[in-house]
């Protein structure tokens, strides 16, 4: 994939900012497993913000607790200034009702056509008449680059990259602030991969989205990531840009971006290899 367009990192706004997200002294435990420790981390409004780490190192994890999905051991995560552990069922509705999720695998319901997949978040409202919610699935698909014909397509009948693309425009259904991406280009040929990223960034830019994505993808996360939060070692071992953490020293972030596949990435989106073997700044959390 080629850099494709430049993350929009200058237009993110200054850390004083209260963030979008608050995680604070977060913890994990799976039985006698730990996957996070005393971890915290901060989403500034805007920003797109990438989470990488090993397997195990809890990346999933983290999203699902973001989302309000898991409950972690100790510890706060605060969306839009509330506790999404401890608010109310109702109140965390209407959090959720502020924010689109796209899973994986897009999570399509597989006895629902694309339409009523997109349709679906705006009858759960119970609030928009028929003919209005007829109106915006087609202009969410419209946004996505699909056609009120692939609307009416079944999810076994679409392609991996329109999977994607219905899955988007559901997680845009209600028009969010926020957006939460777990492996958004998996599954997809190089072609198709730096399509989606364009596409995110178009979106991004119109709706004026912060967006915290989990990838493993190094060239999604090159032509995406403002800032980038690495996992590894229970805990939140780098955090910056990507120029910046690529010069951490950890043994981790070495072996992730210092491979074959780590370097050419990082020449497509012009950051030097030879930045990651300075080590002068270990940019933690």
């Amino acid at each position: 994939m080629s850099a494709g367009p430049t993350p929009a990192t200058a237009t993110a706004p200054a850390a004083t900012v209260a963030p979008i997200i608050s995680v604070r002294g977060l913890s994990t435990a799976f039985g006698d497993v730990v996957v996070h420790q005393d971890l915290t981390l901060d989403v500034r409004q805007g920003e797109i913000l990438a989470i990488v780490g090993g397997s195990g190192s809890g990346k999933t994890t983290l999203l699902r607790q973001m989302l309000g999905l898991e409950r972690p051991s100790a510890g706060t995560v605060e969306v839009f200034g509330e506790d999404v552990q401890r608010t109310d069922p109702a109140k965390l509705q209407l959090l959720r009702n502020r924010w689109g999720m796209l899973f994986q695998h897009g999570a399509l319901f597989s006895a629902l056509n694309a339409f009523d997949n997109v349709a679906q978040p705006m009858r759960e409202l119970h609030a928009l008449p028929e003919d209005l919610i007829r109106d915006a699935v087609h202009l969410k698909l419209h946004m996505v680059g699909l056609t009120a014909q692939d609307g009416l397509k079944m999810p076994s009948d679409l392609s991996g990259g329109m999977v994607k693309r219905v899955a988007l425009a559901r997680a845009l259904a209600l028009e969010p602030e926020l957006l939460f991406l777990d492996e958004p280009t998996a599954g997809l040929d190089p072609n198709l991969s730096e399509s989606f990223v364009e596409l995110i960034l178009a979106l991004r830019k119109e709706m004026q989205l912060t967006v915290v994505m989990v990838t493993h993808d190094l060239d999604t996360l090159f032509s995406l990531a403002g800032r980038i939060a690495v996992l590894a070692d229970k805990h939140v071992a780098a955090l910056g840009t990507p120029a910046e953490v690529v010069q951490s020293p950890h043994p981790f972030i070495k072996e992730f971006f210092l491979g074959a596949r780590g370097q050419r990435a990082m020449q497509g989106a012009h950051i030097g290899a030879g930045e990651i073997d300075k080590n002068e700044t270990h940019h933690e959390s």
